[in-house]
C-alpha cells in the first residue's frame, strides 16, 4: 500500500493513518499478466488506467514506445510523482489527471485498467478504436474481464481463468465513508431473524469465488471480521440500504449463529452461494 485515504506514504509522519487504501504498488507479475491479456503489439496506442506508482506505464512504454502510451489517474499527486519517476528512468508517456470513467482525451487500440470498475464505462467503449481490446477487473470481485470492440460500438468478451483484485475507481481524494455508524448500531444487536447456518464463519473477502459470486448478486456489501479472546469468530455484513447480518462460530464448532436485520437477508444469500 502506498496511500491510505488522501495520505501518501511520501508524506508519512510518525503517527499511523487509519482509512481505506487508495493506491498501491501492484504485484509486478500481475501487472505483466494484465498487459499480456491486453495483447499489445507494435503500433497499438494504449490507455493505462490507474497510474499509481507508474510501474505499469513504464512496462508499457518499454513494449510500445513512450508516444504510444497514455496513463490516467484521478489523483494529481499520483500522476505528478509518477511522471517524475518515469522521467528519471528516461520514459515520457502522456500522463493525464482525470476521472477515468469520464470522457477520455483520445482514442486507443487497447485499454488496460489497474483499477476495478463496477461496470464498463461508456467512455471506454467510445474511446476504443474498431478492433480494440479492453482488460479490467470487476469491482468487489476477483474477476478479470477481457473484451473486444464490436461493430455496433459495444464489446464482447469473457471472464478469464486467472484471478485478480484491484482497488475500485474513485472520483475524489478518498472513497465514500464506510458504514461505521451502522456497524456500531448492530455490532452486538439481536436480529429480527435468528438462525443457525450449517457453515462456519467465513472471511468472505479471502474466499474469492464466494466473494465474486456474492458481489454479482448483491453489490455493495461491506464485510468485517473479528476473533474474540475465547476463539469465537465473528463476521458482519453491512449494506447502505440498512441490511445487516452478524454470524458467530464458537471455538470447536462447525456451525454459525446468525442474526439478521433490515430489508434484505444478506447471510441467507451468502449461504445459498456457499451451498452452490
Amino acid at each position: 500500500m502506498t496511500q491510505v485515504g488522501p495520505h501518501h506514504a511520501d508524506q508519512a509522519g510518525p503517527r499511523p493513518v487509519v482509512g481505506s487504501p487508495t493506491s498501491s504498488s501492484t504485484l509486478p507479475s500481475l501487472v505483466v499478466s494484465m498487459l499480456t491479456l491486453g495483447e499489445l503489439s507494435e503500433g497499438h496506442r494504449l490507455l493505462d488506467v490507474g497510474t499509481g506508482t507508474g510501474y505499469s506505464s513504464a512496462l508499457a512504454c518499454a513494449r510500445l514506445g513512450d508516444s504510444a502510451v497514455t496513463t490516467v489517474d484521478v489523483d494529481r499527486y499520483l500522476t505528478e510523482s509518477a511522471a517524475s519517476r518515469l522521467v528519471f528512468i528516461g520514459r515520457r508517456p502522456t500522463v493525464v489527471t482525470q476521472d477515468a470513467t469520464e470522457e477520455l482525451p483520445d482514442e486507443y487500440d487497447r485499454i488496460v485498467s489497474m483499477v476495478s470498475v463496477p461496470r464498463i464505462p461508456a467512455s471506454w467503449l467510445s474511446a476504443l478504436r474498431p478492433g480494440g481490446r479492453l482488460v479490467t477487473t470487476i469491482a468487489g470481485t476477483g474477476l478479470i474481464l477481457t473484451a473486444d470492440k464490436t461493430d455496433d460500438g459495444g464489446a464482447s468478451g469473457r471472464i478469464e481463468w486467472d484471478r485478480a483484485a484491484f482497488m475500485q475507481t474513485r472520483s475524489g481524494a478518498d472513497y465514500p465513508p464506510q458504514l461505521d455508524e451502522l456497524f456500531q448500531k448492530i455490532r452486538d444487536q439481536e436480529g429480527e431473524d435468528i438462525a443457525v447456518s450449517p457453515f462456519p464463519v467465513l472471511d468472505v473477502m479471502q474466499a474469492w469465488e464466494v466473494w465474486s459470486a456474492l458481489t454479482l448478486h448483491a453489490p455493495g456489501i461491506e464485510h468485517r471480521t473479528g476473533v474474540d479472546d475465547d476463539g469465537t469468530r465473528t463476521s458482519w455484513m453491512l449494506h447502505a440500504d440498512g441490511s445487516w447480518a452478524r454470524a458467530e462460530t464458537k471455538s470447536g464448532t462447525r456451525t454459525a449463529t446468525v442474526h439478521q436485520g433490515g430489508p434484505r437477508r444478506l447471510y441467507g444469500l451468502l449461504d445459498q452461494i456457499r451451498w452452490y
